[in-house]
Order: C-alpha cells, then sequence, then structure tokens
C-alpha cells in the first residue's frame, strides 16, 4: 500500500512536472516572442534616432536657409528705400530743370521781344537818314540856286551833318546790340537744348528706376512667399520630429516594461 501511495504521489508529481514543463517551454515561447519584438523595437529605435538626426540637420539647415533670406530680405528693403530716395531726388531734380526750361523760355521770348523793338528803331532811323539825306540833296541843290545864301545853310547843313554823324553811331550802336542779343539768343537756344537733352536723360533714368524699383518689389514679395512656405513647411517639420519623439517615448516604455518582464521571468 506503501508503495502504491508512492507510486500515486510520483505519477501525480510526473503530471505536475509535466505541466510546470509545458508551461515552462510557453514562457520561453513567450520569452522569445517577447526577444523578438524586443529586438524589432530596438532596430526601430534606431532607426527612428537614425531620422531625428537627419531632421535635426535638415532643420539646421533650414534655419540657415531662413536666416540668409531674411538678411536678403533686409537687404532687398535697404535697397528699395535707397531707390525711393534717388527717385524722390531724381523727380526733385526733373522739376528744377523743368523750372529752368521755363525761366529760358520765357527770356528768350522777351529776347526776341526786344529784339523785334530794335529792329523797328533801326528801320525808322533808317527812314530818318533818308529823309534827311533827301533834305540834304534839297539843300545843295538851294546852295546852287542862292549863293547869296551860302553862309546861312552852311550852318544849317553843319547842324544837319552833326545830326547825321549822331544817327549814324546811334544806328551802329544800334546794329551792335542787335548782333549781340542776335548771339545771346543762339546761345539761349543752344542752352535750352542742351536742357532739353538733358530733360529727356532724367526721364528714361526715372524711368529705368521705376522699372527697377517695381522689380525689387516683385522679388521681395516672391521672398516673403517663399519665407513663408519655408516657415509652413519647418512647423510641419517640429510637428513630425514631435509626433516621432512620442513614438520614441512609448517605445521607450514598452521596452522598459519588456525590460521588467524580462527581470521577472529570469527571477522565476
Amino acid at each position: 500500500s506503501t508503495i502504491q501511495k508512492q507510486k500515486q504521489e510520483l505519477q501525480v508529481l510526473i503530471a505536475e512536472l509535466k505541466d510546470r514543463d509545458r508551461e515552462l517551454n510557453d514562457m520561453v515561447a513567450v520569452h522569445q516572442r517577447q526577444l523578438l519584438a524586443w529586438e524589432d523595437d530596438r532596430q526601430k529605435i534606431l532607426t527612428l534616432a537614425e531620422r531625428c538626426n537627419l531632421l535635426n540637420n535638415e532643420l539646421n539647415k533650414r534655419n540657415e536657409i531662413i536666416k540668409s533670406l531674411t538678411k536678403r530680405l533686409k537687404f532687398l528693403e535697404s535697397q528699395q528705400n535707397d531707390s525711393k530716395t534717388t527717385f524722390e531726388n531724381t523727380q526733385q531734380k526733373f522739376k528744377e530743370l523743368s523750372q529752368k526750361v521755363t525761366d529760358a523760355t520765357f527770356h528768350c521770348q522777351a529776347l526776341e521781344e526786344k529784339n523785334q523793338s530794335l529792329h523797328c528803331s533801326v528801320l525808322e532811323l533808317s527812314a530818318k537818314t533818308g529823309q534827311l539825306q533827301a533834305r540834304e540833296q534839297e539843300l545843295l541843290t538851294m546852295l546852287k540856286l542862292k549863293d547869296e545864301v551860302i553862309l546861312e545853310t552852311t550852318d544849317h547843313i553843319t547842324e544837319f551833318t552833326s545830326k547825321f554823324k549822331k544817327l549814324e553811331s546811334a544806328l551802329r550802336a544800334a546794329k551792335t546790340e542787335e548782333f549781340s542779343l542776335n548771339k545771346e539768343k543762339q546761345d539761349l537756344k543752344l542752352r535750352l537744348k542742351e536742357l532739353i537733352l538733358e530733360t529727356n536723360k532724367l526721364k528714361d533714368d526715372l524711368c529705368e528706376k521705376v522699372k527697377e524699383n517695381n522689380k525689387q518689389q516683385e522679388e521681395i514679395i516672391h521672398l516673403r512667399q517663399e519665407n513663408d512656405c519655408l516657415r509652413n513647411k519647418l512647423a510641419l517639420t517640429v510637428e513630425k520630429a514631435k509626433r516621432k519623439d512620442q513614438l520614441l517615448q512609448f517605445a521607450k516604455s514598452k521596452q522598459a516594461r519588456t525590460d521588467t518582464e524580462l527581470s521577472s521571468l529570469r527571477q522565476v
């Protein structure tokens, strides 16, 4: 009976050992699966770390690009301010030249009127000279006819001769003044042509400055749009990096739980 009881106990122990063996096999299988999962998670963590480094490098590059674009934007804004200043100075100079051209035109008109009046004076003096010459001829005829009044007429002739000389000198002075006025008129015309050429040149420069200013404004708008796009991309990259950090934290917590379970299994 004792042997029978021992046999029964041995059978019970053997059955229990078989159960424990099955449990250990199941635990080993679970442990193997956990080891494979842990290795997979470790590979994923390494991949995520590499991608995180790449994203950090790309983020640094994008930051450098944004800094360079910001500097370029500031430079273009300063250049635009300089162009505005140059444009305003050119407009002021154009106004001054326009005023000078107007003044020169008025002066030229005044000189033409004065020249016209002097020409009329010359014509009047020429007419008076002809009249005096006719009068002198008449007096000479009268001297030939009347010898008895030679002494009286001589005084008149002398007087008229002096007047005639005065008129001739006045005529010469008027011609000289007319010549100087014509020369001044020619100089003013040349100056007027130069001012017109300079005004046209300034208009061309003004148009070029306006075109350059419009081109710079378009480039600034394009750079601002590109800067906004880069900022949006940077925000998306930062959000992706945060999500990857969260996934990494989840993987780390999972690995910690796996390590805890593994240590407990080892203790068992």
